[in-house]
């Protein structure tokens, strides 16, 4: 029984020590090029934002809304400051998922999907859930909470070609990520898990997906419940 376990615990790190050979740098998250040109009047109004197909305006963590980044925490990963990458309960329902239905799903903290979004391809694989994991460990003894939060939340798309908080509350509210209130920050939280399908600009099932915001706010006690309650009215 030793033997067996030795041999997979052997299969397992080769697996490892073979995807780790090509990974891709985890600096590349600290993005340095890809942002959009804006043009400004002498009275500083812009005049335009020039972007190939990706309109992204990176924003520091000061910049960003508490209320935004709770939001996003509460609907995303609500143990993120406290976990190290992995959610072991998403990944238990994933390995559940894998065995039953024999499909890779869900199970993604923040650090997951800015790994995901950024470093990595969309391929559904072995290889490729591996490469993630090995990622993330990095990441996240890499970089701080913070900021990482403030890394996905300037990379992961809102809809069209809106990637990033900032170009997403200019297209959707007019204003900068800055300005947002409490509503319009549940809204823009609820956008990145299916920015097309929960885009205001396509319809209102974004009004369903921001109540649910709303709701696991309130679960954290982000937000009371009066401000539960006037968001719904």
């Amino acid at each position: 029984f030793l033997g067996i376990i030795l041999v997979g615990l052997l299969v397992v790190i080769g697996i490892f020590i073979y995807v780790a050979k090509d990974l891709p740098n985890p600096n590349k998250l600290v993005r340095q090029e890809g942002f959009s040109t804006k043009i400004f009047d002498r009275q500083g109004k812009l005049l335009y934002d020039v972007y190939e197909d990706q309109r992204r305006t990176p924003v520091t963590f000061g910049e960003i809304p508490l209320t935004l980044k709770q939001a996003t925490i509460a609907i995303e990963d609500k143990n993120f400051y406290t976990h190290q990458g992995f959610d072991l309960l998403g990944w238990a329902r994933a390995l559940f998922r894998i065995v039953w239905t024999r499909k890779l799903q869900g199970g993604s903290t923040l650090t997951q999907q800015l790994v995901k979004t950024v470093l990595l391809d969309s391929s559904r694989t072995i290889s490729r859930k591996v490469k993630e994991f090995i990622l993330t460990l990095q990441v996240e003894s890499r970089f701080s909470k913070d900021e990482i939060l403030q890394m996905y939340l300037n990379e992961v798309p809102y809809g069209g070609t809106a990637y990033g908080v900032e170009a997403a509350s200019e297209m959707y509210f007019n204003k900068p990520v800055s300005q947002l209130n409490l509503a319009e920050s549940v809204i823009l939280a609820g956008l990145p898990q299916s920015p097309t399908n929960y885009s205001p600009l396509r319809g209102t099932a974004y009004v369903g997906r921001a109540k649910e915001v709303a709701r696991r706010m309130q679960e954290e006690k982000f937000i009371s419940d009066e401000e539960y309650k006037k968001l719904l009215s």
